[in-house]
């Protein structure tokens, strides 16, 4: 299994993880199967979405800001109840599929890392598995 790092600059952010995975993926020498990740955090999730257009990511925050607002009548006495039901609608893990040792995703699509309780530094977990010959 491989890590990696993501230092988070704000309260709510997505960063754009897809690079981190490639490199990874390249070192790891697989030519077909998954490639699993995983965030072991309760406040943060990961998603797959456009990265084309940078306001993408910001309307997804913003949106998620009126479905899940950051003050209400939460019971959790560490205020970031927000944080964990965000992550909770997105996830902590994702399985991308690989073919000729490269990720298959859409022409716009990204891997995002999204931050709902930052800025802090994170992990995230990546597991290669090839396609059993």
């Amino acid at each position: 299994m491989n890590q990696f790092t993501v230092r988070t600059g704000s309260r709510f952010e997505m960063i754009d993880i897809t690079g981190e995975i490639r490199s990874i993926l390249k070192k790891s020498g697989m030519m077909e199967g998954v490639c699993h990740l995983f965030v072991p955090h309760t406040t943060t999730a990961v998603t797959i979405n456009e990265n084309a257009d940078p306001d993408v990511p910001k309307d997804i925050l913003a949106e998620l800001d009126k479905i899940v607002p950051l003050h209400d009548a939460y019971r959790h006495m560490e205020v970031n109840s927000a944080a964990h039901i965000k992550a909770s609608l997105f996830g902590s893990s994702e399985t991308l599929l690989v073919e000729g040792g490269s990720l298959i995703l859409g022409t716009w699509q990204s891997v995002f890392f999204c931050e709902f309780d930052g800025p802090r530094t994170r992990k995230v977990l990546v597991e290669c598995v090839p396609h059993p010959r």
